[in-house]
């Protein structure tokens, strides 16, 4: 019973890191994958189960894409076009590394933001020479950024709970 309880301890700090390192735009969902996987394979595949570490998996992919994906598609919805897109996520991308060497911690946030806004500008400015139509591109690609960030967050906490759950009442 002992040995359980510290899986399920070591589990939840796992997923709770996980959370945390999601929220700054870290690989979270896959430390808290990679906790779920070491957790059920210590039990033989029965506490979880291959099927359920298969879906949390897709979970982590989804989130990826999401969070990547969003600034293009919000880039687009604000008239932007593929130039803009792709330049909101390379820029977010860059940012993120660029704003992570100074500050660390918040760094990586304000950075993707950042990035998103001046890469779309950038982009849609090489298309129309119009600063007030790139800037409302720019501003649509950090917003699709933020909503990038807060959709992997969410789907951080889903496979976190999930995982906590079923190592808990399984």
């Amino acid at each position: 019973m002992a040995v359980d309880a510290l899986g399920i301890l070591a589990l939840t700090l796992a997923a709770l890191l996980g959370v945390l390192l999601a929220a700054l735009q870290l690989p979270g969902t896959w430390l808290i994958l990679a906790a779920a996987i070491v957790y059920d394979w210590c039990y033989d595949w029965a506490k979880l189960g291959l099927v359920v570490l298969s879906v949390l998996a897709g979970l982590a992919v989804l989130g990826e894409v999401v969070e990547f994906a969003a600034s293009y598609v919000f880039a687009g919805k604000a008239g932007g076009s593929r130039r803009a897109a792709w330049g909101g996520v390379i820029g977010g991308l860059v940012g993120m590394f660029v704003f992570t060497l100074p500050v660390p911690v918040l760094g990586t946030i304000a950075g993707g933001i950042i990035g998103c806004f001046v890469g779309a500008i950038v982009g849609e400015m090489t298309r129309h020479d119009d600063l007030q139509r790139s800037a409302r591109v720019g501003i649509g690609a950090a917003l699709g950024h933020i909503a990038g960030m807060i959709a992997k967050l969410a789907l951080a906490f889903v496979i976190a709970g999930v995982a906590v759950s079923l190592a808990i009442f399984r």
